[in-house]
């Protein structure tokens, strides 16, 4: 294919993954505009709304000034002074993670290298440059620095997690920077590569149960709490359009639900505002937004509320012990016993650094006063969840080596001579 064409194709996807992730709040923003022409609110306004949106969903910073009638009519402590918004709603992220993964595996198997990727992170870079100077406004200010460069990182991430299968075969020096890597990773010793490999597998692969666990116990809890939800929409009394934004924006936020719940599991909990906790072992809030999806979060008073927190100690033990046969083919039943302590501290580490990462990416602050601290500690939830990954691997690894045991020695019980009897 001509390398014109692939970087033009390449360009217009980012053109396509800009426009569907402004889209997403512009087109409500923009419908409510049109029912409400005779407000006397400009579309501008909408727009930039829309724009500060989305540069927030890329974890950008922005600074709130709020007119000082505003500001008396919100009655929240620091509301007449510039507060900061740093919460993501992480839609936005992993939408953009997404197109980015589909656009580098597409860029790469075109067989024109760098063309491609060049093409579309230039474009996206110049978009992001451009929605971010059209967003400033004396009354929500971003910080100039992220909102230049946090979103196109975070499609870059995307398209090289989409390009890395097809690097080592699209020739030139990614191939060679990419066998380098590689030669670097085998000349390490049998047994360090074996222990990384299963330590990296085994820490993704808990993380990943309890996320993946988290995000079903929340539907559950939102149509167990169906009632709850529709009342709170009920008090609220926004009419047809705010109940479609106020529904719209709690979607975007759904991912860092999900992770809200996964830090409940751990033990851990969450923060819905300065000295507020909500954890199994007890839940204490005050004055709070009136969100619907709050009527669904998991709390102390939960039917086996504290057993949740088995929940990580099961994912733990379930990825040590499928971890454990592949570590013994790759190392030998003698010498993998060694090197189960190291496995299992490294799936601990990356296990509990993924998720207090995942944490961190999930808070921030949502507005002034006591909403300055809104979302789960990521220190805390990290250093816990090692702990339980650490304690639950060790049993896990252990319960695995006795089955295998009992599977080796099984057999040869069975088809032992029997003693001939007189």
């Amino acid at each position: 294919m001509n390398r014109t064409l692939i970087a033009l194709l390449a360009a217009l996807e980012s053109l396509l993954a800009v426009g569907i992730g402004l889209g997403i709040s512009l087109v409500p923003l923009s419908l409510m505009w049109a029912v409400q022409l005779d407000s006397g609110i400009g579309w501008d306004v909408f727009y930039r709304a829309s724009a500060d949106i989305w540069l927030v969903g890329h974890g950008v910073d922005l600074t709130i000034t709020l007119d000082p009638v505003l500001a008396a009519a919100v009655n929240l402590p620091g509301a007449d002074k510039p507060f900061l918004i740093s919460i993501a709603p992480l839609f936005f992220s992993v939408l953009t993670i997404l197109l980015g993964v589909r656009l580098g595996r597409k860029s790469l198997e075109s067989g024109a290298r760098f063309v491609g990727p060049v093409a579309a992170i230039s474009t996206f870079g110049g978009l992001t440059v451009l929605i971010a100077l059209s967003a400033i406004n004396a009354n929500a200010m971003p910080v100039m620095w992220m909102a230049l460069s946090f979103p196109t990182i975070i499609f870059g991430l995307g398209l090289f997690i989409g390009a890395r299968g097809e690097i080592g075969h699209s020739g030139g020096r990614a191939e060679r920077v990419q066998q380098k890597v590689m030669g670097w990773a085998f000349g390490l010793p049998s047994q360090v590569r074996a222990v990384m490999a299963s330590a990296l597998r085994g820490g993704l692969a808990a993380t990943a149960i309890v996320v993946g666990i988290s995000a079903v116990v929340l539907s559950v809890l939102m149509i167990a709490n169906f009632s709850s939800i529709l009342g709170l929409y009920e008090g609220l009394q926004g009419g047809g359009g705010g109940s479609l934004i106020l529904t719209a924006a709690q979607l975007l936020f759904m991912p860092n639900f999900v992770l809200w719940v996964a830090s409940w599991f751990v033990g851990t909990g969450f923060a819905l505002g300065t000295g507020s906790s909500v954890s199994p072992v007890g839940t204490d809030l005050g004055l709070l937004p009136a969100l619907p999806i709050l009527g669904a979060m998991p709390t102390a008073d939960l039917a086996f509320g504290f057993l949740g927190i088995l929940l990580p100690i099961a994912a733990g033990f379930v990825a040590a012990w499928f971890i454990r046969p592949a570590l013994v083919r790759a190392l030998g039943a003698d010498q993998a016993v060694r090197w189960f302590i190291f496995v299992v501290v490294g799936l601990a580490l990356i296990g509990g650094a993924t998720l207090g990462l995942l944490a961190w990416a999930s808070g921030g602050a949502a507005g002034p006063g006591r909403l300055v601290d809104v979302g789960p500690n990521a220190l805390r939830t990290g250093g816990v969840a090692a702990v339980e990954f650490l304690i639950a691997g060790s049993l896990g690894m252990y319960a695995a080596s006795r089955s295998q045991t009992r599977a080796s020695t099984s057999p040869q019980t069975e088809t032992s001579p029997k003693q001939p009897q007189f």
